[in-house]
């Protein structure tokens, strides 16, 4: 069993063959979670709550240095500007993918003045987050 680096953990952004690296990135952020059902009855154990798992979800969030001429970069912008969901996946050195369709819920750029421009994304998952095995 090995540690991974979180700089070997890339986002990738499919088109209709491939997949392209979302150059620039820095951080990213996957973030799942569930809703809580409430499931106590009077035949709980004491006074106890129980609870089962509800609705699931899940999102990206990542940032990074601008790269005028990154196609993966392009893409969100087109999918964001036509109100469409892009097909994404974070990828481990392994091979081994988190991979999903998303709706794109922030797009954001930075201009400071004595630094990079810089990026952020937001990306609010679209039905299940499948694990590809290597």
């Amino acid at each position: 069993m090995s540690k991974i680096s979180g700089m070997k953990v890339k986002l990738f952004i499919k088109d209709a063959t491939t997949g392209k690296i979302l150059a620039g990135q820095r951080n990213a952020t996957l973030n799942r979670s569930a809703e809580t059902i409430d499931a106590t009855s009077k035949d709980s154990d004491g006074h106890w709550q129980e609870s089962i798992q509800g609705f699931k979800s899940w999102t990206i969030d990542c940032d990074g240095a601008f790269v005028q001429d990154d196609v993966a970069y392009s893409m969100l912008e087109t999918a964001y500007l036509n109100s469409e969901n892009v097909d994404v996946y974070l990828e481990f050195p392994s091979g081994t993918k988190y991979e999903g369709n998303a709706t794109i819920t922030e797009l954001s750029m930075e201009f400071p003045y004595d630094d990079l421009t810089t990026w952020s994304l937001s990306l609010q998952g679209n039905g299940p987050l499948s694990i590809i095995e290597a």
